[in-house]
């Protein structure tokens, strides 16, 4: 008899339909850390941004949808993908950060959980589904994974449904130009247990959290404009440029870190997928991975991007990049049994996680 891996049998995403363009955040007033308005015209600021992230456009939730709405057509596309019975899940785990926003309530709502709202939602009777969130920056989807492969493996469950989704364009700040960077989404997948005499499916997984020193550099805070900022409501902070430095030093060695426990190096890597946080900021991560390993220059193709058209929908962007290579909706980029596949995440506390997964 083999072992038992956690195998992905079914992958949805759903990605809302509203196109925000750069051209629409032109005739916002920004604000600096001061709150001081900023005089650059807002047309030489969306170029600058551009330049920085690579984000062209990205997507927002219509005022109707609720976070967990998102997640359910997502959930309901992986479900049926994986051709289960709903009722038959051991435990839905939910990842997200803030919470049931809505159009006209942006302040926590997190009572009852998410995953208790999905499970609701789709209409699972079975007591025995266990349904719980977990917050844990933009890593939450894949921390949740790992989560997962842990309760397979142990004997523990069968079937998981792992979902993330977030509506960041709720809970960002209009007059900060970081704002740009949001999006809304929500990505799913159902993860099995298989016996096998060969290794499959999830093969190890690494994680990390540098709070010590980093745990301030994504946080709440008041709006940089002194009078939305007297309304109290919080929105998302973000220090850019240390965050950058902290990801560009530490996510290659986290990595190779993954890959060492496994005795695996970096040439035996199909596809890198990593959290789209900023276009330039994973290219640079890209190139000191495979320098590390003394190789110049990253083979083309290995790291599929959704970013400059989809944003930053922080625990969404992971699952959505893999549903959209499965189904082929990402020109050039496919997986095929027996590749091997590295999912990798940086975020809020700071936290690196990653796992290698070997196509089945």
């Amino acid at each position: 008899m083999g072992l038992l891996y956690s195998v992905i049998t079914g992958s949805g995403s759903y990605v809302p339909p509203k196109v925000i363009n750069n051209d629409d955040f032109i005739s916002n007033e920004f604000y600096d850390t001061n709150g001081e308005k900023l005089t650059t015209p807002g047309s030489v600021i969306v170029d600058k941004f551009v330049e920085i992230t690579t984000i062209s456009e990205r997507r927002y939730a219509d005022e109707n949808q609720k976070t967990s709405d998102l997640a359910l057509i997502a959930s309901q596309k992986a479900i049926k993908a994986a051709g289960i019975d709903k009722e038959q899940l051991d435990y839905i785990i939910f990842a997200h950060n803030f919470g049931e926003t809505s159009h006209d309530n942006i302040k926590a709502d997190i009572v009852p959980s998410l995953a208790a709202r999905l499970k609701q939602k789709l209409g699972i009777k079975n007591p025995a589904t266990v349904a719980y969130d977990v917050l844990f920056g933009c890593p939450g989807w894949l921390q949740c994974v790992i989560q997962a492969d842990y309760y397979i493996r142990s004997g523990d469950a069968q079937k998981v449904l792992v979902v993330g989704a977030e509506v960041l364009s709720r809970i960002s700040d209009p007059h900060d130009r970081d704002s740009m960077i949001y999006a809304d989404g929500a990505g799913a997948v159902v993860l099995e247990g298989r016996e096998s005499d060969t290794p499959v499916g999830i093969l190890g997984h690494n994680a990390r959290t540098d709070a010590y020193l980093y745990a301030q550099m994504l946080h709440m805070g008041y709006s940089y404009n002194a009078e939305l900022a007297s309304q109290k409501d919080l929105f998302i902070k973000m220090n850019g440029r240390r965050l950058y430095m902290y990801a560009l030093d530490n996510v290659p060695k986290a990595i190779k870190a993954g890959l060492d426990k496994l005795g695996l190096h970096i040439s035996q890597i199909k596809k890198l997928l990593i959290h789209q946080a900023n276009g330039k900021m994973d290219d640079a991560i890209l190139k000191r991975l495979y320098e590390l390993y003394d190789i110049a220059e990253a083979p083309e193709n290995v790291m599929p991007m959704t970013i400059s058209k989809l944003g930053n929908s922080s625990v969404a962007t992971l699952p959505t990049l893999y549903d959209y290579i499965i189904n082929n909706q990402l020109e050039g980029h496919e997986l095929n049994t027996g590749d091997l596949v590295v999912f990798a995440s940086v975020g809020a506390g700071m936290s690196i996680n990653s796992f290698v997964y070997k196509m089945p």
